[in-house]
């Protein structure tokens, strides 16, 4: 009996001594790459842009078709673990809402963030963030977005559940010209603004 609870305790103190990033460090390779159709890549799916739950009513639950989104527009979007979480609000955010200006010198229409998370919740994170006038949020609230292009990972160790690996891609007219997919869902080392800034 002491022997079990000994190797209990044991068990849970090695848990404990896990860091976060070893912790999300679950990498699925995507489906997409650079010169891939993203609107073919997610046939039939749609988003649903940040809004309160009353416009969500008054709208009807409308949805955005992805190729409403991409067709004839160079766009920027980052996809990212979800709303309220650390890293995603004191790091990922923040580099593209305050390099907005260089994107738009750039030429880049949108930048777009999309996370697997309802509408609402979205559009009150984005809203905190003081980031709607700069970056349009989209929800996915399904997954289907994320699971079409094999951008789901399991962050279960977290409390997460399956969630959008933490990546950004250049897109012209539908096609991929640049994406980045982090290692681990816990790191902005490729999926921030400044990266994507020099692939464009």
């Amino acid at each position: 009996m002491a022997s079990a609870i000994m190797k209990r305790a044991s068990s849970s103190s090695t848990m404990r001594s896990i860091s976060l990033s070893a912790v999300l460090r679950i990498r699925n390779y995507a489906k997409v790459a650079n010169g891939s159709d993203i609107v073919s890549a997610a046939p039939n799916v749609s988003l649903q842009k940040a809004r309160s739950w009353d416009e969500g009513v008054s709208s009807k639950f409308s949805t955005t078709p992805i190729k409403d989104i991409f067709k004839d527009k160079k766009v920027v979007i980052f996809g990212l673990p979800g709303a309220y979480t650390g890293v995603c609000s004191s790091k990922h955010v923040p580099t593209y809402k305050d390099n907005i200006d260089k994107f738009k010198a750039k030429g880049i229409d949108s930048v777009v963030c999309v996370a697997i998370n309802d509408p609402y919740t979205i559009n009150a994170w984005a809203e905190k963030l003081q980031a709607k006038d700069a970056i349009e949020f989209y929800g996915d609230f399904d997954g289907s977005f994320h699971k079409s292009l094999e951008l789901v990972t399991d962050l279960s160790g977290a409390l997460l559940g399956k969630r959008s690996e933490r990546w950004s891609a250049y897109v012209v007219d539908g096609k991929i010209m640049a994406l980045n997919i982090e290692e681990a869902p816990s790191d902005v080392k490729v999926s921030g603004a400044d990266t994507i800034l020099g692939q464009i």
